[in-house]
C-alpha cells in the first residue's frame, strides 16, 4: 500500500459505463493517488456529467481536454503519463468496469514481482455479450495467472507479447528507461511495448485475479476495420510480429470458438463464426498489405479514420530501439 498509483484513462463520447468504471474505482481497496483523463473532444464529456455532481464525488479526478486529430493510441498515453508523478500507474478504457473492489490490489501483487514490467488484468464478458464473443475472452484471458518473458517465446510464439491497455498496470522506472509508448501507432501500442519490455529482459504478467469486465458485439463488418487497423500496426513493427506470425493463434481461436459452440448447443452461430472469421481474416491482411493501397481506399478501410489524416503513410517512429524519452523518432534519438 506504500506505492503511489495514478489510473489513466483516455475518452471519446463518454456514457454511462464510464460513470460505472469512476464509481468502482473509488471503491477499490488500494488507494488511488490520482484519477488522470484524457478526454478527445470537451462538448462530449460536459454533455455526459452536466447536472449530476460528478467533481463532488470524484475529487481525485484531473482531465484534460484535446481534440481528434491530436489523439494516437500511444502518443496520447505518453502525454498521460508525463502528468503522473506515481510510481506506478494503471492505463484503462472508458468502456472497463472493474468486476470489484480488488482489481487494483491484484494489478499491483502482479507488478510488484521481479522483473515484471507491465501486468495485465483478465477480461470477463459483459452481461449482453453474444457467445462468440464470451469465448473471445475466455480463449483470451483463462482462469491461471502467468508471468511471461523471452523463454516462453517458443512455446507461445506472439501470445508471449499479448497485453491490453484495457487494464494494465506498468512500472515507471521501466517505463522511463524503456522509453514509454512509441508515439505513432494506430494500434496495439501495448504489445509493442510488451515486446520491447521482453526484448530488454523483462517479463509480462497476465494477473488473472485482477477482474475487469470489457466485451464488444462487434458486426462482421466493424470486426473487418479493426482488424485492417490490426494489419497496420504488424506491417509498420515487423520486428515484433514478422518472427511471430498472428495467423496460426487465429485459426487455434476460430477451431476452439467452434468447439466451444458445439458444446453449448449452439451449432447455429457456427455459419456467424465462419463468416466473421472471415471478415477478420480479410481485414488483417488488407491491413498487412495496406502500403500498396491508394490512401483513399487505406481510409475507408481503417476504422480509426483521423489516424490517417494527421500522419502521413511513412513510418515515422522507431519504438523497439528507443531508451530514453517517450515514444521519440529516429532522428530524435540521433541526437
Amino acid at each position: 500500500m506504500n506505492k503511489k498509483i495514478d489510473v489513466i484513462i483516455p475518452s471519446y463520447k463518454p456514457d454511462k459505463k464510464y460513470l460505472q468504471l469512476m464509481q468502482m474505482l473509488q471503491k477499490q481497496t488500494y488507494p488511488i493517488h490520482r484519477i488522470i483523463v484524457l478526454n478527445t473532444e470537451e462538448k462530449f464529456y460536459e454533455r455526459l456529467l452536466f447536472g449530476t455532481g460528478f467533481g463532488e464525488r470524484n475529487k481525485n479526478v484531473e482531465v484534460y481536454h484535446h481534440s481528434k486529430k491530436e489523439f494516437d493510441h500511444g502518443m496520447t498515453r505518453n502525454k498521460g503519463v508525463k502528468r503522473s508523478d506515481a510510481e506506478l500507474f494503471v492505463f484503462m478504457t472508458q468502456d472497463a468496469v472493474p468486476e470489484d473492489e480488488f482489481m487494483i490490489e491484484e494489478l499491483v501483487k502482479a507488478v510488484s514481482v521481479e522483473n515484471v514490467a507491465v501486468a495485465y488484468a483478465r477480461q470477463l464478458a459483459d452481461g449482453d455479450c453474444n457467445p462468440i464473443e464470451q469465448y473471445t475472452r475466455i480463449f483470451n484471458y483463462p482462469e491461471e495467472s502467468r508471468v511471461k518473458s523471452a523463454k516462453d517465446l517458443e512455446e507461445l510464439g506472439i501470445k508471449t507479447f499479448f497485453c491490453s491497455n484495457v487494464c494494465a498496470i506498468y512500472r515507471r522506472d521501466i517505463f522511463d528507461n524503456l522509453g514509454g509508448f512509441i508515439n505513432r501507432t494506430i494500434f496495439n501500442e501495448d504489445m509493442i511495448y510488451a515486446a520491447k519490455a521482453i526484448q530488454a529482459g523483462y517479463a509480462v504478467a497476465y494477473a488473472a485475479k485482477a477482474h475487469v469486465i470489457h466485451s464488444h458485439n462487434y458486426s462482421a463488418k466493424e470486426q473487418f476495420h479493426r482488424n485492417f487497423d490490426i494489419g497496420v500496426s504488424h506491417a509498420d513493427y515487423p520486428e515484433v510480429f514478422q518472427a511471430y506470425p498472428a495467423e496460426s493463434e487465429g485459426i487455434k481461436m476460430v477451431k476452439q470458438t467452434a468447439d466451444y459452440l458445439k458444446r453449448t448447443g449452439k451449432r447455429k452461430l457456427i455459419p456467424v463464426l465462419v463468416v466473421r472469421s472471415g471478415c477478420k481474416f480479410l481485414g488483417y491482411k488488407l491491413g498487412v498489405h495496406y502500403k500498396r493501397l491508394p490512401k483513399k481506399m487505406i481510409i475507408s478501410l481503417s476504422m480509426n479514420k483521423d489516424y490517417w489524416r494527421l500522419h502521413s503513410l511513412k513510418k515515422e517512429v522507431s519504438g523497439i530501439d528507443a531508451t530514453k524519452g517517450y515514444g521519440k523518432t529516429e532522428a530524435e534519438m540521433k541526437k
